[in-house]
C-alpha cells in the first residue's frame, strides 16, 4: 500500500512516516497543498491521508479535488478538532474516515487497512491465490499451510502482487506501490527483492517473470519443475 500524508507539522509527519514502513506501508509526505497537489498528478497512491489545516490550498480543497476526479481515492482526514460538526462537515467534503489529533499510530494504521480492504470492494481480507494464505492485518503468509517468514519489504511486494490476482505488474509499479518517492527509479531493488521473495517462498517458484513486462502470480506453478528460477 502507498498512501499520501499530507501534514505541515515536520516531527508528526516523519513520525508517521517512519511508523508507518515498520508496518510495510509506504507513505510519501507533503507539508503544504500545493506540494500534495503535485504529488497527487504525478503518482497513484491507495489512500490520502488529509490535514484540515495546512498551508496553501487546505486539506479540505485538496479532498475536494480528489473527490472531483473521479478516482475513488480513500480519504482519512486528521485534525486536532473534536466537534461533531467539524466531523460531519469533513464528511460533506468526501473524507471516508476521520482521526482527531493525538492518536495512536496502531489506529491509524487500522483505519488504513481497512479503508484499503473497503476500496477493494468485496475482496476479503485474508487474501488467498494458488495456494498462499495472506493476512494483511496480522502481516503473515503462508504456503500450503507453511508459515514463511517475510521482511517488510518482501511482505508489500507481496501484497500488491497477490492483489493483482494473477496480473502482471510491472518493477516501475511495485517500485511505486512497495517504496516511497524517495527510491531512486534507476535501481535494481525490485529484482532483488523478488528474488530473495521467490527464495523464502520455495520451490516450486510461484512468482513468475513476464519478460520486458513485469511480475505476476503464477496461478499454476509447475510443480515438476526442479530448481532454477524465472527472470
Amino acid at each position: 500500500m502507498r498512501v499520501l500524508v499530507v501534514e505541515d507539522e515536520p516531527y508528526m509527519a516523519e513520525a508517521i512516516r517512519d511508523g508507518l514502513r515498520l508496518e510495510a506501508i509506504a507513505a510519501d509526505i507533503a507539508g503544504d497543498g500545493d506540494t500534495a497537489l503535485e504529488l497527487l498528478s504525478i503518482n497513484a497512491y491507495d489512500i490520502a491521508v488529509l490535514d484540515r489545516d495546512i498551508p496553501g490550498p487546505s486539506g479540505d480543497e485538496i479532498a475536494e479535488r480528489i473527490v472531483a476526479s473521479g478516482s475513488g481515492m480513500p480519504i482519512l482526514m486528521l485534525t486536532a478538532a473534536d466537534r461533531l460538526d467539524d466531523k460531519a462537515s469533513g464528511f460533506e467534503l468526501g473524507a471516508d474516515d476521520y482521526l482527531t489529533k493525538p492518536f495512536e499510530l496502531r489506529e491509524l494504521v487500522l483505519r488504513l487497512r481497512a479503508l484499503d480492504r473497503r476500496r477493494a470492494y468485496n475482496r476479503p481480507p485474508v487474501r488467498k491465490i494458488a495456494g498462499l494464505r495472506l493476512d494483511p492485518f496480522r502481516r503473515e503468509v503462508y504456503r500450503d499451510g507453511r508459515y514463511v517468514a517475510l521482511t517488510r519489504k518482501q511482505f508489500a511486494v507481496l501484497e500488491v502482487l497477490v492483489a493483482a490476482e494473477g496480473g502482471v505488474i510491472s518493477a516501475e509499479e511495485l517500485l511505486e506501490r512497495a517504496w516511497d518517492e524517495n527510491a531512486d527509479p534507476f535501481t535494481n531493488a525490485v529484482r532483488i527483492t523478488v528474488s530473495a521473495l521467490r527464495k523464502r517462498l520455495d520451490e516450486p517458484w510461484i512468482i513468475a517473470t513476464v519478460p520486458g513486462v513485469g511480475y505476476r502470480i503464477d496461478t499454476q506453478p509447475d510443480t515438476g519443475r526442479a530448481g532454477g528460477e524465472r527472470g
